[in-house]
Order: C-alpha cells, then structure tokens, then sequence
C-alpha cells in the first residue's frame, strides 16, 4: 500500500535552482521586448510611488477630520461608534495599503531599471536581479490575491450588520 502515489501531494523540486541558460542565449527579440517595457515598468513605478504618497496623505488628513466630526455627536450612540471605527479602519487601512503598494512599486521599478541596466552594460547580475525583481512583484500580488479573498466574506458580514444597525437604529 505504502507504494502507491499520492495524487494530493505536491510536486518537490529542487532546493536550488538549475542553470539552464547558457551565454548568449537570449534572443535579439527578447531583447526587444525588454526594451520596449523597461521605460513603461520605471513609469509605473514611479507613479505607484507617487500614488502610495498621496494615500498615506489622505490617511492622515481623513483621520483627524473624522474625529472631529465624531465629536460633534452630543452623546456616544451606535451610530457614533460605528463611524469611529470605520474611521481608525478607513486610516489605519489607507496607509497600509499605501505601504504595501510602495514596496510592490519599488519592485516593478527596480524590474525596469535592472533591464535597462542590462541592457546598457551586458552584464547577467543585471538581468538576474531584474527577474529577481520580477519574481517579487508577482509573489507579493499572489499574496495580496489571497488576502483580498480573505476580506471578501469579512466585508460582506459588515455590511450586513451595518445595514441591520441603520435599519433597527
């Protein structure tokens, strides 16, 4: 019994990577390609930067203003307590995101300067950091996917408490 395959277990690989590409081994339209996205990767980079820092700013100016709309309410009733929470959650959310939209920036711009810089000198470390980067970006936004299913049922359980709080309120 003890012979037969699993067809549940997961694959196993190698612990470390095997060098499949030799010298010169990259094509002249491979090459083109990467050219033509190294300006649109460092673009994009450039521009998650600047929006990560508009989020972080509005996280901040939001939370403020949001307590002191909160004080305005002459006593805390649920309503109150509701829009507090959603208020820290609105911030505290902002700038995590915005932090997380920054190091997946910082690694799509670092993709497209390692493939300029590749592409400018020649060199392989050049190229192996700009996969390396590459590899990141993708890691983060599968694990990013997975967490955003997460939140899918969380948010549809607020929503339906919230809905019946305004209701019965």
């Amino acid at each position: 019994m003890s012979d037969t395959i699993n067809p549940y277990q997961s694959p196993e690989t190698a612990a470390v990577p095997e060098k499949s590409l030799v010298q010169g081994s990259i094509t002249e339209t491979m090459l083109f390609y990467l050219k033509k996205a190294s300006p649109w990767l460092r673009f994009v980079g450039i521009a998650g930067f600047i929006f990560s820092g508009m989020a972080v700013l509005t996280g901040f100016v939001v939370f403020p203003i949001s307590f002191r709309s909160i004080g305005d309410v002459s006593e805390f009733s649920l309503m109150g307590g509701f829009t507090m929470f959603f208020s820290v959650f609105a911030a505290v959310y902002g700038v995590g995101t915005a932090a997380l939209f920054f190091f997946l920036s910082l690694y799509i711009y670092r993709f497209g300067d390692k493939i300029r810089s590749y592409l400018a000198t020649g060199m392989e470390q050049d190229l192996e950091m700009a996969f390396k980067s590459n590899s990141k970006v993708w890691k983060m936004l599968g694990i990013l996917f997975i967490i955003g299913l997460a939140f899918v049922p969380i948010t549809l359980i607020s929503i339906i408490i919230m809905a019946a709080a305004t209701i019965f309120a």
